[in-house]
């Protein structure tokens, strides 16, 4: 089914999906990369998670090439308006993406049922472009699977350009040794908090679940409500060739 990111006009909002557990690899298991160019291509690596090309807001042409670990952006090609959504979120997940779901995923969980949730990313930066290298959460008061979760966090790793997240900034937060600029909005189907990096991290490693309390701690979700998708990759508005999400592990205990 048709992947979307946001909704900014008739975009309908995409359903980000989810780590579930961390997967190392076994020797001679590792698979052969696999060059992804369809509109919302798909394809399983670790047998654990789904690594998706999805180019929801542009018809220009733009291809992964996914590997055993991750992926890299190798064709970005056009730009859509920096001070709109952007032109598509290629990433990894491990969970359910409108109904798509990853092997084995444990997700979605109670977040009052979750003690910790590490996580761990490694990224590649380009500067010939405008884009956010973004670590995404999903909440949502059901455990569904489709569809859109209520509200949406979004950690930006890293931003290029002028560009700015949803709503407007509403103070900071320190979370996991770093001080966040945290933004809150509405992109007109679900609320979003942003936490944005003051300068670009190229690897991190975290508790998603501090995060996670954070957003409690604002109103934007409960306790009850639950964990359906976490999600790793780039927003690109302009060009990208050459980002790469390297790797990417999380777990749920």
């Amino acid at each position: 089914m048709p992947s979307r990111k946001r909704l900014l006009a008739t975009a309908i909002p995409a359903v980000l999906a989810s780590v579930a557990a961390t997967f190392t690899l076994m020797p001679g298991s590792a698979q052969a990369d696999e060059l992804i160019c369809d509109q919302y291509g798909t394809t399983v690596i670790q047998n654990r998670y789904i690594a998706q090309n999805n180019r929801w807001g542009t018809q220009e042409e733009q291809c992964i090439n996914v590997t055993d670990s991750g992926f890299q952006l190798v064709t970005a090609n056009g730009s859509v308006p920096t001070n709109g959504a952007p032109k598509s979120y290629p990433s990894v997940y491990d969970g359910c993406h409108y109904g798509n779901c990853s092997p084995g995923t444990a997700l979605p969980r109670q977040v009052s049922q979750i003690g910790s949730a590490p996580s761990s990313v490694s990224y590649t930066y380009v500067d010939n472009a405008s884009y956010n290298a973004s670590y995404d959460i999903w909440l949502d008061p059901e455990p569904q699977t489709t569809g859109v979760s209520e509200t949406e966090i979004m950690i930006w790793l890293n931003r290029v350009g002028p560009i700015q997240p949803i709503g407007s900034p509403t103070g900071t937060a320190n979370i996991a040794g770093q001080q966040w600029e945290v933004w809150e909005g509405n992109n007109g189907g679900n609320d979003v908090i942003s936490f944005i990096a003051p300068s670009a991290i190229t690897s991190f490693n975290f508790d998603v679940m501090d995060f996670v309390d954070e957003t409690v701690a604002h109103g934007l979700a409960d306790p009850s409500w639950y964990i359906t998708s976490v999600q790793a990759g780039f927003e690109p508005w302009e060009n990208g060739a050459g980002l790469a999400l390297n790797s990417f592990s999380s777990s749920f205990n």
